[in-house]
Order: C-alpha cells, then sequence, then structure tokens
C-alpha cells in the first residue's frame, strides 16, 4: 500500500524536494533562479491538483496527470489523424467517448465543419429525418413495467447497468446512485447485492439476483426466501432482475477471493469476512425453464408485487425457445427481459470469452423481440437493452430493433472519469472507479461526478428527443426498423426493415415462418427442459462414433 501511494506522488515529491535544493543552491550562488522558478511553478500545479475536487485523476497523480490533459486539449487540432478510420458503427470510438465527457461535464456539444465520420464506408448507420420535423415539449420518456403487477415501475428510457459494488469503488456507486436520484432513473446493484452505498440517497434501484444470490442467500449458498423478502421490501428497489447471463462472460462462474471479502463487501453480499466465495455458472434455486417461470412468479410475490424479469445474453437459440415455449405451457410470464449484448464490458473475463462467446446485441435483441412478437406475448412483456450504448442515437438504433428503454454501464463510467486504463482487475484503477484502495477511491469527488452522472443521461435524453422530433415522430415508441439507414457497400443502402427479418404478430404460432433459426429450432422444442433437440443430440452422437 505505501509503496503504491509513494509512486503515484513521486513526481510531485520530486518536484517539491528540486524546489528546495534549487532553492538552497540559487540563494548561495550556485544556480540560476529560473531553476527554483520552475520547480516552483510545478509544485504549485502539483499543490492546486491535490486540492481540486473536479478531476480523480489528477488528484490521484499530481502533476503527471497534466501530461494527459494537456494532450487531450490540443485534441481538436490532431483529431483528423487518429480518427480516419472511425465510425458510428465501432464501439467507443474516439467520437462517442468526447460525447459522452461533453455530456457528462455539460458543456457544448456543438462542432465546426460538419461530419468527421467516414460516410461511404461499409457500415456508417444513420437515421432519416423528416420534412415535417417535430418539437418535444416532454423529453422525460418512461415505459410502464409490470402493469399487472400490484407495484407497476415507471421506467426511464435510459438507465444504469448492473455494476456490483466490490467490483466499483464505494464513492463510484454513492456517485451513481445520486446521479440516478437526481434524474429519475434506476442504478442496477449488479449481483454485489444492496449496499449500503446503494441506500445512502435512495436513488431507485434494480436488485439483480445472480447465481450467488448475494443478499438473499442461506449459509450453504443457495436461496433464502426470507432474506430476499426483507431486502426487496424496501421502497427504494422498484424491480427484481434474475441474472441468468452476461454478454461479457456468459455462462462463466466466478470466485471472489477472500482477500477482497472486506467487511463492508461482506455485509452487502451476506457472505463471512476474509472466506472465499464462489458465484456458480448456473443457478441451484430452478433447472428448467418452467422452475425459472416458477421462480419469476415467487419472487414476484415474496417482493409484494414487484415487476420481476431476466437478463441474458443470448446463446443457443434453443434455450431461448425453451423458455417461451414454457411460457405458452404454464401461462406463467415475466414482467421484462433485459437482452445483454456479447459486446458488453466487465472488469475482467477470459479473452476468448471477451471476443468470441456469445450473440451480439443486434442479433439478440432481434430474436427476443420477433419470438415474443411471433406468439402473441411482446404486449406481456417488456424489454430493455445493453450493450456498449453511449450516445442518442445508439439508443435510438436499440428501440427501432425492439427495445423499450436501454441500458448502460461503460457510458456512466465515462461521465465519472474513467479513462479506460484498462487496470479493473488490478485494484489500482487511476480514476477511483473500479478499486477497493481507498486511498484512490476517496479522490473521487461525490457531490461532482453525481452531477456528471446526472447531467450525462439528461442530456443524452435530451439528443434523443431532438433525433426523433427531426425524424417528425412524438415519442421512441414511434421509432422502427424504417428509420435507421445503414451503408452496406459503397453503392448500396438499406434500412433495418430491408436488411433484418420482422415476424408479424403471431407467425410463430401458425406454423412455418421462412426464417432458418425459427424454422429450425422451434418446432422441436417442448419447454420441458434446457436440453438440445433431439436432431442435435442425435448428430453429436454420430460424431462421436
Amino acid at each position: 500500500m505505501i509503496t503504491r501511494v509513494f509512486s503515484r506522488f513521486l513526481a510531485y515529491g520530486i518536484c517539491v524536494a528540486g524546489l528546495m535544493i534549487s532553492l538552497i543552491l540559487a540563494v548561495n550562488g550556485h544556480l540560476n533562479f529560473g531553476i527554483p522558478a520552475l520547480f516552483a511553478l510545478f509544485v504549485i500545479m502539483g499543490s492546486y491538483d491535490l486540492l481540486q475536487r473536479r478531476r480523480t485523476l489528477s488528484r490521484n497523480y499530481p502533476v503527471l496527470a497534466n501530461i494527459r490533459y494537456f494532450l487531450e486539449s490540443i485534441g481538436p487540432e490532431i483529431r483528423q489523424y487518429f480518427i480516419q478510420s472511425d465510425t458510428e458503427e465501432r464501439p467507443f470510438s474516439r467520437e462517442q467517448r468526447a460525447i459522452v465527457y461533453q455530456r457528462a461535464k455539460n458543456t457544448l456539444d456543438k462542432r465546426p465543419f460538419g461530419s468527421q465520420l467516414q460516410m461511404y464506408n461499409e457500415g456508417y448507420e444513420w437515421m432519416n429525418h423528416s420534412l415535417k420535423p417535430v418539437h418535444i415539449k416532454d423529453k422525460d420518456f418512461r415505459v410502464v413495467v409490470g402493469a399487472c403487477c400490484k407495484k407497476p415501475y415507471n421506467v426511464s428510457i435510459f438507465n444504469i447497468s448492473a455494476m456490483s459494488f466490490g467490483s466499483l469503488s464505494a464513492n463510484a456507486i454513492l456517485s451513481l446512485n445520486k446521479g440516478a436520484q437526481m434524474g429519475g432513473f434506476y442504478h442496477d446493484t449488479g449481483e454485489g447485492s444492496i449496499s449500503r452505498y446503494h441506500r445512502q440517497f435512495g436513488g431507485d434501484l434494480v436488485w439483480e439476483i445472480g447465481s450467488g444470490y448475494f443478499g438473499c442467500r442461506n449459509p450453504d449458498g443457495t436461496f433464502s426466501p426470507e432474506k430476499f423478502a426483507q431486502a426487496a421490501a424496501l421502497d427504494q428497489v422498484k424491480m427484481i432482475e434474475i441474472k441468468l447471463s452476461q454478454g461479457a462472460k456468459p455462462g462463466h462462474g466466478g470466485i471472489l477471493p477472500g482477500a477482497k471479502v472486506t467487511p463492508e463487501i461482506a455485509e452487502a453480499r451476506g457472505v463471512p469476512v476474509g472466506i472465499d466465495v464462489e458465484s456458480p455458472a448456473s443457478h441451484s434455486a430452478f433447472s428448467t425453464p418452467e422452475e425459472l417461470l416458477a421462480f419469476v412468479e415467487r419472487l414476484r410475490e415474496l417482493s409484494g408485487g414487484k415487476p420481476v424479469g431476466f437478463k441474458l445474453a443470448i446463446g443457443h437459440p434453443w434455450e431461448w425457445f425453451a423458455i417461451v415455449k414454457a411460457m405458452l405451457n404454464t401461462e406463467k410470464y415475466p414482467d421484462f427481459i433485459v437482452v445483454d449484448g456479447g459486446e458488453g464490458g466487465t472488469g475482467a473475463a477470459p479473452l476468448e470469452f471477451i471476443n468470441r462467446l456469445g450473440t451480439p446485441l443486434t442479433e439478440a435483441l432481434l430474436l427476443v423481440h420477433n419470438t415474443l412478437i411471433g406468439v402473441n406475448l411482446r404486449d406481456k412483456i417488456s424489454i430493455g437493452a445493453a450493450g456498449k450504448i453511449t450516445t442518442a442515437f445508439n439508443i435510438a438504433r436499440t428501440l427501432a430493433l425492439g427495445a423499450d428503454w436501454c441500458n448502460a454501464a461503460r457510458g456512466y463510467m465515462f461521465a465519472l472519469g474513467c479513462v479506460q486504463s484498462l487496470s479493473c482487475h488490478t485494484g489500482k484503477c487511476p480514476t477511483g472507479i473500479a478499486t477497493q484502495d481507498p486511498s484512490r477511491s476517496r479522490k473521487l469527488d461525490v457531490e461532482d461526478k453525481s452531477k456528471r452522472v446526472y447531467h450525462f443521461h439528461k442530456n443524452t435524453v435530451d439528443a434523443l428527443a431532438d433525433l426523433i422530433g427531426a425524424a417528425g415522430l412524438n415519442s421512441p415508441s414511434e421509432l422502427g426498423p424504417e428509420h435507421i439507414v445503414r451503408r452496406v457497400s459503397k453503392n448500396e443502402v438499406h434500412s433495418y426493415l430491408e436488411m433484418f427479418p420482422f415476424l408479424a404478430p403471431g407467425d410463430l404460432l401458425k406454423g412455418n415462418v421462412g426464417h432458418s433459426v425459427f424454422d429450425k429450432y422451434w418446432g422441436v422444442v417442448d419447454g420441458k427442459s434446457f436440453d438440445p433437440p433431439e436432431f442435435i443430440a442425435k448428430l453429436r452422437s454420430s460424431k462421436l462414433c
């Protein structure tokens, strides 16, 4: 700990020592007074870094951080060099990060000289505008989830995705939740459960229940109805989300080493201090689609009638179809489903999991939306979506594909000041966000960063209102696949309506729909288990032979 702190303040210490030594030498006539003046300038700079509260990076790395901010300040002059290969399709381009930072800081996001994106590159996307634009006055876009529940919830169209206390610092959680409280949008707890920091400012929470059942577990790691009911009764908890899988590492469990299980983390998760804690790859409370839906109903009842749903990254399509078949068989439904794209981020995951496992958001969302349309259940189940969504256009294109609202994790981390140092898993996050090192995290100023979270949400939703108004629409719910266009080659463009298949209501109930995935798997799944269809089992056995 001492060594790490010393290394962060080494540059500042050298400047202080240099000032003292050079001043003594100058007074004795051995050195020009210009040298101590230069050291004095750096000492003043470092002292200001330590005292100011807006830049966590400067508070953690006095003097040194100014090099980064200097390079950032000359960005507009060198942007053309760096942005040649950037398009809006590329996740988290410099352009997207700039948008987040500007909106979080509540600064002007206007830009001269027109588009800097390569509009004739394959993959470039845009929205078409209308000759009859609409001025939208009420920009507080919301979706009612769980209309048939005793306690339905009006979900903001843009919320904070799942990030646990433990992966994020206490001050990061406080900043996110206070920003959510100020803006009236929800803060997903992540599977690390509800900590004291989630509760301090009273922002709306979606409580994520993972396979470790943190916050509602028995000593042996199984689900505890009593503990769940107690925590779910908090007025702050607006919805319950069962985590089946996440986009960044679907099908992957994990172990939290005992050394990281501090008293505060143990308190939130309901586990012993200093003991290794396992998050299994699958749930113990259910093992079949019908058992999953029974668990949903049980949680709804235990919570006093709050909306209950689940989050998943789409993998084998027959497993998703089995869940929907179980809905039809039992007439039990989740209130919502959050689709997590395979491009989602995490603090740490195996490289192959990050890059090669899990369906990307576009295809996953289309499959979920089309399936529910095809069985006439779309009006009963709301859909949220997450997966590298940072801008108003990202939200618009996701809604056009079938989502009702969007969640973001990394965008809100950028609002907190994340610089993508890629050190989340080391505990050495320079901005105090993804670390449990108090010497780093306490430099993150909650008052300032919560305002940035609030402004990022507000300015992004305002920008969405401007986009849909320019398209001649009155509400995000009017967005459809015909409004988003993609360049598929140098001389060919298609709208989403032309590019992707969209089922009509009841198509799956009527039979063959002319879509390979549905035609191949829908009719051979019964909803009783997650096992592969018989023809796949036979194919596997023939390969073994």
